[in-house]
């Protein structure tokens, strides 16, 4: 059995606020349980969960000075973000203290919408090549953020993707929600769970569903979200003549969404591109939810074809009419992929399974560190 780590964690508040799959106070959880030690730095108090046993006077607004980290005295520094300020923090730390670096990297890159594309490519000018040469390890939460983090330079032997958890007992099979009474929706539905904008593919979902299965009184669309679109979607619902069976009911509380899901028939997904991470599909498949979904890198890593549902070509509506007639018209077909899709998350998406693969990450990294440190000694000493 391997050695406790002192953790330190480095996420700065934008990007916390933006990370939709509340990665890092949820691996910190899982860490903690495993018997290490685990303490956040720059993050606003209260957000990294920390051992009862944990001092806690470090934390707040702004970023840790040097006795705080200094006197944690982490094995390792974990920092979210390849060109965010706490992946400059972390490798500036790290370099300090003779403590390897490991990144987190959930992709974000320089041509994301402001400001976030342009913290990035500000990241890049300032402290780019200084944070690539300094981190030991960088995990990428997904294809995408892989394919980013070679893009930026780093070494391809340094980049591995680690996938992101779903609280499985939270989302599972079996649960109901009283949003379906409230909204009066009638029959087996179709959901679909985000901001209504561009990029989502909306009009695509649309128009497939008013082609199809939006024809008949035994399905509706339910669309779960808020966002400059919705006016715009209202009115190609309107022209397409199926207000009555699509239902806008808002951005639902986190605690309503697995009772939704469970309520829910299928799930669709029709990204248009990156923009979609994917956290939706990975709750709805813990509930036992079959998706549909664009064959998009970052939706496709997350299930299997015709396994736990059917994937798409993004934005062509003839493919997507055609994989809402084989869902709507084959029960069969849903009960199965509702089984693997369960099976799906639990194989992938286990949050101890996950902290488990990611401890691993961190002592690998502590044993390059180490045998980096030995060669170059033994260099010197020769």
């Amino acid at each position: 059995m391997q050695a406790p780590l002192r953790i330190a964690l480095l996420v700065d508040p934008l990007t916390l606020k933006r990370m939709h799959t509340n990665h890092a106070p949820r691996l910190a959880r899982e860490l903690l349980g495993r018997g290490h030690t685990v303490r956040g730095f720059w993050a606003p108090p209260g957000t990294i969960p920390r051992a009862a046993s944990e001092p806690t006077v470090d934390g707040g607004t702004a970023p840790e000075d040097g006795p705080g980290l200094a006197g944690f005295k982490p094995d390792v520094i974990v920092a979210y973000d390849a060109l965010s300020p706490a992946a400059w923090l972390g490798t500036w730390k790290g370099k300090r203290l003779e403590t390897p670096l490991v990144l987190v990297e959930e992709g974000v890159s320089p041509a994301s919408p402001f400001p976030l594309g342009i913290l990035s490519r500000l990241g890049e000018l300032l402290w780019g090549s200084y944070v690539r040469k300094n981190a030991a390890v960088v995990a990428a939460l997904d294809p995408v953020a892989r394919d980013q983090a070679l893009a930026e330079g780093f070494a391809p032997r340094r980049v591995h993707l680690i996938r992101t958890g779903v609280d499985l007992e939270v989302f599972r099979p079996g649960l109901s929600s009283h949003l379906v009474s409230r909204h009066g929706i009638r029959g087996r539905i179709l959901l679909h769970v985000g901001p209504l904008r561009e990029r989502r593919g909306l009009d695509t979902l649309i128009q497939a569903f008013a082609r199809t299965v939006g024809q008949r009184g035994d399905w509706s669309l339910v669309l779960a979200g808020e966002g400059p679109g919705r006016r715009r979607l209202r009115a190609l619902v309107e022209r397409l003549g199926i207000a009555g069976r699509v239902y806008w009911i808002g951005k639902p509380r986190e605690e309503e969404l697995p009772g939704l899901m469970g309520s829910s028939t299928l799930y669709a997904a029709p990204a248009l591109g990156s923009e979609e991470r994917g956290g939706a599909v990975r709750r709805a498949l813990a509930c036992g939810l079959p998706v549909l979904a664009s064959d998009l890198p970052r939706l496709s890593y997350l299930m299997e074809n015709d396994v736990c549902g059917l994937l798409a070509p993004p934005g062509d509506t003839e493919a997507w009419e055609g994989i809402l007639v084989r869902a709507a018209g084959s029960p069969m077909a849903r009960r199965r992929w509702a089984h693997g899709a369960r099976e799906v998350a639990q194989a992938r998406f286990d949050w101890e399974a996950v902290a488990g693969h990611f401890e691993g990450l961190l002592h690998g990294a502590l044993e390059a560190a180490a045998a980096e440190k030995s060669g170059q000694v033994s260099t010197s000493d020769g």
